[in-house]
């Protein structure tokens, strides 16, 4: 039986350096309430979420809506990047892409970031089997999970990516069937 996982990037944020803690601005609040709306009419069953406070804050709402909390997986917060700010954002993001080992000090490569997100969803697949499940995450491990389903979701598809987005993958005995984007 198909499942459908809406994986959300989380909404516009305020920068601090407490990517724990980073709220959202008041342009990802009122997008959290669209994200909210456009998943009213999907008959959600569950919602999961990274630990990090702007992705919580974009799910929210739909959680609400259909009664339940938001359960937190650590696993689908974003991809540790490097220890430490890198000073060029572009190119340090660029080749860990190119190179799915390479990491940079103190940072995930896209093969363990990757693996870390994968087992997660695998484990929310194996628990809502049949079910509409939405997952709060990010930008980079949100297509690090597309792309263990389908190569095609890979540097160009995460760099063309709005904040939030929605998309909905149906998948059925680990087999990814459709996507669909729900955005505006």
């Amino acid at each position: 039986m198909p499942t459908n996982l809406y994986f959300v990037r989380h909404a516009h944020s305020i920068y601090t350096p407490d990517e724990l803690g980073r709220p959202l601005s008041k342009r990802g609040f009122n997008d959290a309430n669209i994200v909210t709306e456009l998943l009213k009419s999907e008959a959600i069953d569950a919602v999961y979420s990274s630990p990090y406070k702007r992705a919580i804050q974009t799910v929210a709402g739909i959680a609400k809506y259909i009664g339940n909390e938001v359960k937190i997986f650590d696993d689908f917060k974003e991809r540790i990047l490097a220890e430490k700010p890198v000073e060029d954002f572009t190119k340090a993001i660029t080749q860990v892409w190119e190179d799915y080992e390479f990491s940079w000090a103190g940072g995930e490569s896209n093969g363990v970031a990757q693996k870390r997100g994968v087992n997660a969803t695998l484990n929310v697949l194996e628990s809502n089997q049949g079910k509409n499940v939405v997952i709060g995450t990010h930008g980079n491990i949100m297509v690090l999970m597309m792309n263990f389903f389908d190569k095609k979701y890979g540097f160009e598809f995460w760099n063309q990516l709005e904040m939030p987005d929605i998309y909905k993958l149906t998948i059925d005995s680990q087999e990814l069937h459709h996507v669909q984007r729900i955005w505006r």
